[in-house]
This record gives C-alpha cells, sequence and structure tokens, in this order.
C-alpha cells in the first residue's frame, strides 16, 4: 500500500507522457582488476570500432536507507574492485553526484523524503547518459513503468541474487555506453519532440529541452519532456 501510494503521488506530481522504454539488455565489463587483461585484449577490434570497447565502471554510488542493504552492497561490490559510496536519501545522493560523479548508481525506489523515482529523474537531468540500476521491494508493474518513464536503465527487486545484480552492472553499463555511441554517431538534433499532456494540449519542442519539466498554459501542471522516444 504504501509502495502503490509513493508511486501515484509521483505520477499527480508529473505528466508521464511517451512510450516505455526497454530495460538494457547488452553484456558489457566493468573496471576492477580481473577485467583488464580482457578490455586490453579487445583493444585492437575497439580501436577499428570505438563501439566495442567495453564500458568502464569504477565509482558505484548506492542509494539505500537501509543500512544492512547498504552495508551487504558496500562489501559485495568493493570485493569486485569497485569504489563504493553510500546514500541514505536524494538529498546525500545529490550531494555526493555532485562532489563526486559515480559511473553507475544502484537505486531503491523507497526513500524517505523524496521518492527513488524522484531521485533518479534529478540525476538524470544532470547526466542523462548516467547508467541506473533500480534494486527495490516494489515488484508491480505500474512501478517498472515508471522507472522506465524517469530513465531506469534496469529493475531488479529484493530480495536480489548477488550475481544477477554484478552481472546486470556490467550489462546496464555497456548499454548505456553503446547507446551514447549510437547517438553521438546519428546526431538527429533537428527533430522536434512531440508529446502530450494529461490534459490533452500537445507539445513540440527542440530537443535540448528532454528530460525538463514545463508547466502546461491549458491546465496549470508540469509535464515532463520525454527523454525517449
Amino acid at each position: 500500500m504504501e509502495a502503490d501510494c509513493a508511486i501515484h503521488s509521483f505520477l499527480e506530481r508529473i505528466a508521464i507522457v511517451g512510450p516505455s522504454m526497454e530495460l538494457s539488455a547488452a553484456e558489457g565489463n566493468a573496471r576492477p582488476d580481473h577485467f583488464v587483461s580482457e578490455s586490453l585484449a579487445m583493444s585492437t577490434n575497439a580501436d577499428a570500432d570505438p563501439r566495442l570497447a567495453p564500458a568502464i565502471v569504477h565509482r558505484i554510488l548506492v542509494v539505500d536507507d537501509e543500512a544492512d542493504t547498504a552495508a551487504f552492497l558496500k562489501s559485495l561490490l568493493e570485493k569486485q574492485g569497485y569504489e563504493v559510496t553510500i546514500a541514505k536519501d536524494g538529498g546525500q545522493a545529490h550531494s555526493m553526484f555532485v562532489m563526486r560523479k559515480p559511473d553507475l548508481v544502484i537505486l531503491d525506489m523507497m526513500l524517505p523524503g523524496e521518492t527513488g523515482f524522484e531521485v533518479c529523474e534529478r540525476l538524470k537531468t544532470l547526466e542523462r547518459r548516467l547508467p541506473v540500476v533500480a534494486l527495490t521491494a516494489i515488484d508491480m508493474e505500474d512501478a517498472r513503468n515508471l522507472a522506465r518513464r524517469v530513465g531506469v536503465d534496469a529493475y531488479l527487486t529484493k530480495p536480489f541474487d548477488p550475481e544477477e545484480l554484478l552481472q546486470q552492472i556490467k550489462q546496464t553499463a555497456q548499454d548505456v555506453w553503446l547507446k551514447s555511441r549510437t547517438e553521438n554517431d546519428h546526431p538527429d538534433q533537428s527533430k522536434p519532440v512531440r508529446f502530450a499532456c494529461r490534459c490533452g494540449k500537445r507539445f513540440k519542442v527542440a530537443q535540448q529541452h528532454r528530460g525538463k519539466t514545463l508547466t502546461c498554459p491549458n491546465c496549470g501542471e508540469p509535464v515532463l519532456v520525454p527523454r525517449h522516444d
């Protein structure tokens, strides 16, 4: 019930528009030492096509207010060679992001104050290519759909398999990295973003407004410009 209320509260705050995105599915590699040799072995192909190079993840920001879960994640990830920072809420997450930008974020959706959905939206506004993995006890289709809308790249539920999480970190980082390379190779900044408010008012804005929140002149409600088509 608490999770359902949090989702609907966030939906009321913003207008959710645009089609759903698929969660990440491409496999990648992380930076820890035991992956270095594999990365070097790929260097020849990567020189020919940079998209073949593995994504590099070194710093991970874990946002979770459950002390036991946060401690377990920190231990698990540090054993894999990652540098891990813990944040208990959205405010700490934002501060730590500004001080030292992470390569990937593991984010709980139920947090004190701001929800994980709002935290993700804010971080993606600062860095839209930041890989975000949701790790939450909320196993609802509405939550998954909302997570996609605000920019979550992968969605795992608690209790979780540590090996699955480690694999998902690599997959998500690689998928986001490949997508950024594709966008760089095939930019189309001239194509306007088309979307609509819940009241029916239609909008057409420039690409640089993706991820921003506008106010609908028709009903006065906030409208989120879709990050993806």
